[in-house]
């Protein structure tokens, strides 16, 4: 392949669902050795686009060139043959198995099982920084360790072409940066990266080119240095960048969750993963919890939910009455019931049902109440209705509520989870990343129905790995660390990177 030659053309693209057409004459150059990104809305056929140059669909119309040469991907084998490997924003990993079995998984014939795969998986692991025992099991490692063995995967089968599909939606901005020097890294080596990524700042400072689609046709490639964020954005939606400050403020005296000395010990062990946490959400008021990723979020999140125990402490619920519920022995159900909307930190596993309707999914955790139920038995009519209405509330792009959940694109499933939690007037929302791997546009809406329920009363518990979301929502922030509430920032004066200090620990050090 000389240097002129690209490494991918996508010529004419045309994908069409029933009462959708996902891609329409799409184009797209990428140069061999460069990181081309491709953004868009969620929805706007940039994840149809690389399913199909992945194999995983057939496009109606138009042609594949991979360094020149057309081929028909029929399926991921194909592109596996062209040197074409796909990194999906949720990993495709045997959580039970090792590194190494991941990564020799259905490529034994390749290297085989002994020396030679060992070495060159070694090989791989060193280009990637992937730093972990190939006999670990992968459900011990982190995020960004899992993300890469995935490249290590691909890397494995023989890929010089790299989608990577929303690679930094799970990752803290360490491990952000440390994912872009490996990038780098590879570009430097000769490899071709496909960026997917609705990060427009970071879209800006890792690529090359950028190719922005919007309603599934393509509207431009530019170069990153010769436009702003904002302008890419309005390439995208049409509109400036959202922004999710809020100033007036909407906090009252009424208490809504009040938790006292929760601790939460790993099992097994009595290392404390919640040491001592005590907080207060009023009604009108958004508490946000900042901390990188591993300090006791998700555990303080999935404990007032009630999917951990507690080892000590209680959670109590207020009703707009005033009136207290004892949650500490209660189950998820019952904390539901008692006005609890959960905005859960991954969708797909612990938010909705992705074979199932989207109307399936408006019921699941009030399957039991109205307007989807009456007494004991469920009304699928009303329940049809009641998602209808949430989908043109909030947005959610689908041709019918009939369709399964996993034919959404992500910023759309995210409404739809959104919608269904601030439709049953809770007293109290529990937001976890709530517009993690979504678009501007779906970021907006979402942030403006947050505010929205805010002025209206709702006391949220926002944890976010997005500073600026953060800053811009919370009325007050509590900053994790290591398993502790350590530190009260005021949003309205706290810079990020001051909070960034903050989570690191290192203000406290510097205290000291």
């Amino acid at each position: 392949m000389t240097e002129a030659e690209p490494a991918v053309e996508l010529t004419g693209i045309t994908k069409r669902f029933p009462g959708v057409v996902a891609n329409s004459d799409v184009t797209l150059t990428v140069r061999a050795a460069e990181v081309h990104a491709v953004c868009g809305e969620n929805g706007a056929g940039k994840s149809t686009l690389m399913k199909i140059l992945y194999g995983m669909q057939q496009p109606d119309e138009g042609t594949i060139a991979v360094e020149g040469r057309p081929v028909r991907l029929r399926n991921p084998q194909d592109a596996i043959k062209a040197g074409i490997g796909m990194v999906h924003q949720h990993f495709m990993l045997a959580d039970n198995l090792t590194v190494r079995e991941n990564v020799l998984l259905g490529a034994e014939g390749l290297y085989g099982i002994g020396r030679a795969a060992t070495a060159r998986l070694d090989t791989l692991a060193e280009q990637t920084g992937l730093r972990v025992a190939p006999d670990t099991l992968v459900e011990r490692l982190g995020v960004a360790d899992r993300q890469r063995v995935e490249i290590v995967k691909v890397l494995y089968r023989g890929a010089r072409i790299i989608i990577l599909d929303e690679p930094t939606a799970v990752l803290v901005p360490q491990e952000v940066d440390a994912l872009f020097h490996t990038v780098r890294d590879m570009r430097a080596r000769g490899y071709t990266f496909l960026f997917i990524s609705h990060k427009l700042d970071e879209v800006r400072a890792i690529a090359d080119r950028v190719t922005v689609i919007r309603a599934g046709t393509t509207v431009g490639t530019v170069a990153p240095g010769t436009v702003t964020s904002r302008e890419l954005a309005e390439m995208m939606v049409g509109s400036q960048l959202p922004s999710p400050h809020t100033r007036e403020s909407a906090v009252t005296e009424r208490p809504v969750l009040r938790v006292s000395g929760l601790r939460l010990t790993e099992e097994g062990s009595r290392r404390a993963v919640l040491d001592d946490i005590s907080l207060t959400v009023h009604a009108g008021e958004v508490l946000g919890v900042a901390g990188v990723e591993g300090n006791g979020q998700t555990e303080l999140v999935e404990t007032i939910m009630g999917l951990r125990r507690a080892s000590a402490g209680n959670v109590e619920l207020l009703d707009r009455a005033g009136e207290a519920k004892d949650l500490t022995g209660c189950g998820t159900l019952a904390r539901r019931e008692a006005g609890i909307g959960f905005i859960a930190e991954d969708r797909t596993r612990h938010g909705l049902l992705l074979s199932q309707s989207l109307w399936r999914n408006r019921i699941l955790g009030y399957q039991s109440r109205r307007p989807v139920s009456r007494g004991q038995l469920l009304d699928p009519a009303a329940a049809r209705a009641d998602t209808e209405a949430i989908v043109r509330r909030y947005d959610v792009r689908t041709p019918s509520v009939e369709v399964a959940a996993a034919a959404l694109s992500g910023g759309n499933q995210q409404k739809l989870v959104v919608g269904r939690e601030l439709s049953n007037d809770p007293v109290l929302l529990i937001a976890s990343h709530p517009t993690r791997g979504v678009d501007v546009g779906a970021q907006a809406l979402i942030w403006e129905q947050l505010r929205k329920a805010r002025r209206e009363g709702l006391a949220v518990l926002l944890v976010s790995a997005d500073l600026d979301e953060l800053i811009g929502l919370s009325d007050t922030i509590r900053v994790m660390l290591r398993g502790r509430l350590v530190e009260t920032a005021d949003p309205a004066t706290v810079t990020p990177s001051e909070l960034g200090s903050a989570m690191t620990g290192a203000t406290a050090e510097e205290e000291a």
